[in-house]
């Protein structure tokens, strides 16, 4: 009979090694089941528990162990085997029911299943659909807005605003601009209440208004830095005003590419007879419906979450001041975003949008797909 000592090496075919290689390379292959599958490829090449286990950082009765299973199972034995306990008491059939009518069905009197309602029309318990709604990753409280760009030239703009950012023009700065209309100078009815342990900071629902302010941006791509004013109003009269502030901060010799979007103020006779006289300036403007590859938006929000939101202004030159204020912090350590997605993939990604709106029937499914096929 043979002892522990005895050592066997395991033969492994093609498939085999296929199999315990893919496992290696799958991220989310569980660091258990890795470590297995080095074992049993280590053991192939003739090497001794001792040293497999010195190798891999593990002991000589765990290679041990895995090997013989190896041996005797093949891949299946490296598998952890069903824990001891009770039996499932929900099936599988159970489980696709509950997602099934989780995706394709409303209850009545309603717009979206709570656990509670889907525990009734499924006959489990409330618990159970919650933790099979938690494996599928199924949320029906929640929803997320999208819009879809009906614009002809969608696909042109595309590839014309990425190609500036993936690829800037050379002896040229590239700038996205855009103004944040009408905001509020809000003043709370009373103060904010500072966080405490276990309390978020609160703050009363009501408030006062006194004003409103239009900050305008323009970001530069490649250095991160914001050139900033606020207007009362956001006519073409105060945009034409925020050119000639980016023409004095933007060098002579370099060309200007402007990234915005279809207002009407950014198109006016104004606007057309001030970039006659400045023809180093390029206009790029962003589809229609689709402001959210102007990167400026994503400065917009920052601002928004770390000065407006929860400031309270009892005049507007306090907000513009705040604002101000945040954009020198701002620029002592400019980080420019990064973009990453090329524009096939952000056309790739839009297209599987476009084809779950055609398949709901939507009446303007049509237009807004026209240009995934061309």
């Amino acid at each position: 009979m043979a002892n522990h000592h005895t050592r066997v090496v395991p033969e492994i075919d093609d498939g085999q090694r296929e199999e315990l290689e893919r496992w290696l390379r799958r991220s989310r292959t569980g660091q258990a089941l890795a470590l297995r599958a080095r074992i049993v490829l280590a053991s192939a090449e003739g090497g001794s528990d001792v040293s497999v286990a010195a190798r891999l950082g593990t002991t000589r009765a765990t290679v041990g162990k895995w090997r013989r299973r190896f041996i005797e199972k093949g891949c299946d034995g490296l598998l952890d085997e069903p824990r001891p306990g009770a039996p499932r008491t929900v099936g599988d059939a159970d489980v696709e029911r509950v997602v099934t009518t989780t995706l394709e069905s409303m209850p009545r009197g309603a717009t979206q299943w709570s656990t509670r309602s889907m525990a009734r029309a499924c006959g489990l318990s409330s618990a159970t659909v919650n933790r099979i709604w938690r494996a599928f990753g199924l949320q029906p409280h929640r929803t997320e807005t999208f819009k879809l760009s009906a614009d002809p030239v969608f696909i042109e703009k595309v590839r014309d605003i990425v190609g500036l950012y993936m690829a800037p023009p050379e002896r040229a700065v590239v700038l996205c601009v855009d103004e944040k209309s009408q905001i509020q100078a809000l003043d709370r009815a009373q103060p904010m209440l500072p966080p405490r342990p276990g309390t978020p900071a609160r703050q009363t629902h009501d408030y006062k208004r006194n004003g409103v302010t239009s900050p305008f941006a323009a970001l530069d791509i490649a250095a991160g830095e914001v050139i900033g004013r606020c207007y009362p109003r956001h006519r073409s009269t105060e945009f034409r005003k925020f050119l000639t502030v980016i023409e004095k901060a933007v060098p002579k010799e370099l060309d200007v590419h402007v990234v915005l979007d279809n207002y009407g103020t950014h198109k006016t006779a104004m606007i057309h007879k001030w970039l006659l006289r400045h023809p180093r300036y390029h206009l790029h403007f962003t589809p229609t419906s689709a402001s959210w590859i102007n990167q400026v938006e994503r400065w917009f929000a920052e601002i928004t979450n770390k000065r407006i939101r929860r400031g309270s202004h009892r005049s507007t030159r306090e907000l513009e001041q705040a604002i101000e204020d945040y954009l020198a912090v701002y620029n002592e350590n400019p980080k420019p975003f990064i973009w990453t997605k090329s524009a096939d993939d952000i056309l790739e990604s839009l297209k599987g949008y476009c084809t779950r709106v055609s398949d709901t029937g939507h009446q303007g499914a049509s237009t807004a797909c026209s240009w995934t096929s061309t």
